[in-house]
């Protein structure tokens, strides 16, 4: 690495930069090269994503909305009410009460619903902790930014008090001198 990445690593982490730990490494590195460490880290993750598993993502989303509850609803009641109203009038039905063949059929959405609602709970997890590692990372540069602003502003004012001290001094001189000058005019 070079030789700034190690001046900073030392200064901030007080540690040597095989010593840090991959985000520290990462956050050293853009701080010695000036550049950017934030991302799009749900873009990244997206397109990282393969057609089965967008599938899966949009089945959730769908599957977890008030839309999919209205026509759930819906389904089941027209399910009842016409095997309900066929039984009773005919006498005969497709699927009579129990609902033996409705509750094969829910049972069925249900077994595949689930496991695709937890491979999207599972990418959104691994999403989550992909974002929480960047904010880290972002956070972590913005601190050590935060200490080197507060640093220069520290020398600056040390600078600035010398100034006003030789200042000063200079203007205490002036007058020492004017005393003088008028005491010997007197």
């Amino acid at each position: 690495m070079n030789q700034k990445v190690d001046e900073i690593s030392e200064k901030i982490f007080r540690k040597k930069y095989e010593h840090l730990g991959e985000r520290e490494k990462k956050v050293a590195y853009h701080l010695a090269e000036r550049i950017h460490i934030s991302r799009n880290v749900v873009k990244d993750f997206s397109e990282q994503l393969t057609f089965g598993q967008r599938m899966a993502d949009k089945v959730a989303t769908f599957g977890g909305s008030w839309v999919f509850i209205a026509i759930f609803a819906v389904v089941l009641i027209t399910w009842v009410f016409l095997n309900s109203f066929i039984l009773i009038k005919l006498d005969k039905s497709f699927d009579p009460y129990p609902y033996i063949l409705l509750n094969l059929f829910l049972s069925m959405l249900a077994a595949i619903q689930a496991p695709i609602i937890l491979m999207s709970q599972n990418r959104q997890a691994s999403k989550d902790r992909l974002s929480a590692e960047h904010d880290y990372e972002v956070n972590l540069k913005a601190e050590l930014e935060i200490m080197a602003l507060h640093e220069k502003i520290d020398l600056l004012r040390e600078k600035q008090w010398g100034e006003l001290i030789s200042i000063q001094q200079e203007q205490l001189r002036l007058l020492s001198q004017l005393i003088e000058d008028l005491k010997k005019n007197q």
